[in-house]
């Protein structure tokens, strides 16, 4: 018989319930839409401006929410929000599927999108701070290193399901996952209400750290909150748009489509191979350390695609770069926060810092796509490498400052 911890809220198999809901979250309600957008179009007959727009309505309107969803969670729980969040995005999904025109479209992707902070990795490692408390970093790199296989999975899957259904049916079926998988693990694994600021007696144990790793406060607090929101803003814009248009900048290059779509494919094993040496070694390195270093390799590949980018062994060398630092990011938006500012109030705090990027990053692909049709491709690749370059220099800022 199977020890009772690992199923009580909160156990050993939070971790692996979180991944599968990480895994079906973005899967069904971010990169299936790649995929899909191509049939909405067509189906409605509209330019594709208004098919991207909706998604893109929807990310700021999440932007607008994560403040509030964060407070949620503090103050209810994530088993609570994390299971509302989940059911109310599987019944966004069947309205989605049951569009008729573009007022009920724009209305079901703006509910899908508002409900994603609800869902997404920032709730995630809330679940995962409220049940490890300030020793969360590891429990991090692990759902991290499961979630980075959505992309992986759900582009295939997706593409595999269009052979079979239209794009209403895919939506249908993934509406139904969220209810029927996602629902119940987060319902039975995730950690409940808090009745104290910290939620367990491992919580308590390092809610109070000793003097040398103290949490920020004070002006040391709001300016390592801002350096951390400038820095998270600005690379989700850079991944943002590369993620919509990375394809058309490296044909851009000069690159021929099925080479371009080969490169694009080691993204998600490179973020993956990211992240598991940072679970393995990263231990004894601080979170902050991690940041500025991982961010550093963002504008390193993105130079190597500007200088050689219509070489397939250069754009692979970018693609490799790019992707384990796309696969750090995810692991630093939740453990430098933590390291910083402690695990009392972390759902608020992240949904805080969530908010400015959720916007930057709905703007993002209607905003490289007009460079790229003004300035080209050079001029538009330089932009991304400004923008993550200066990212990159908030994170060693905030490292440099960081008090011994």
């Amino acid at each position: 018989m199977p020890p009772p911890h690992l199923f009580r809220p909160g156990g050993s198999l939070l971790i692996p319930a979180l991944g599968v809901t990480q895994i079906f979250g973005y899967g069904a309600l971010y990169y299936a839409f790649t995929v899909l957008a191509p049939r909405i179009t067509a189906e409605f007959g509209w330019v594709p401006e208004w098919t991207f727009g909706g998604f893109a309505f929807g990310l700021l309107l999440g932007g607008a929410v994560a403040p509030v969803t964060g407070s949620l969670i503090d103050r209810y729980g994530t088993r609570l929000v994390m299971t509302l969040g989940s059911a109310l995005a599987g019944l966004s999904l069947l309205a989605l599927a049951e569009a008729r025109g573009l007022a009920s479209y724009v209305a079901a992707m703006v509910a899908l999108q508002a409900v994603t902070t609800a869902v997404f990795y920032d709730a995630a490692f809330a679940a995962l701070t409220q049940a490890r408390g300030g020793q969360a970093r590891r429990a991090i790199s692990q759902l991290t290193l499961i979630g980075g296989f959505a992309s992986t999975l759900f582009w295939p899957l997706t593409s595999a399901l269009l052979g079979l259904l239209d794009w209403r049916g895919v939506y249908r079926l993934y509406g139904l996952s969220q209810l029927l998988v996602c629902v119940p693990l987060h319902l039975a694994f995730l950690p409940g209400r808090l009745r104290r600021p910290v939620a367990s007696a491992a919580v308590q144990a390092v809610a109070e750290p000793p003097p040398e790793t103290a949490y920020l406060k004070g002006a040391e607090r709001r300016r390592a909150f801002l350096l951390l929101a400038l820095a998270f803003s600005l690379q989700g814009f850079v991944v943002s748009a590369m993620a919509v248009h990375m394809l058309t900048l490296l044909r851009g290059f000069g690159l021929a489509a099925s080479v371009a779509v080969g490169i694009g494919a080691m993204l998600g094993p490179s973020q993956v191979a990211g992240r598991l040496v940072e679970m393995l070694f990263g231990r004894a390195v601080p979170p902050v350390t991690t940041a500025w270093v991982s961010a550093c390799l963002m504008p390193l590949g993105l130079l190597l695609l500007l200088a050689g980018g219509a070489l397939p062994v250069v754009a692979g060398a970018f693609a490799v770069a790019f992707g384990i630092s796309m696969g750090l990011s995810s692991i630093v938006r939740g453990t430098v926060p933590l390291q910083l500012f402690g695990p009392v109030g972390f759902g608020a705090m992240m949904g805080k810092l969530s908010a400015p990027g959720l916007v930057i990053k709905a703007a993002a692909p209607l905003v490289f796509a007009i460079a790229l049709e003004r300035g080209g491709v050079a001029i538009s690749t330089l932009v991304l490498v400004g923008f993550s370059a200066l990212a990159a220099g908030a994170l060693l800022m905030l490292a440099r400052s960081r008090p011994a």
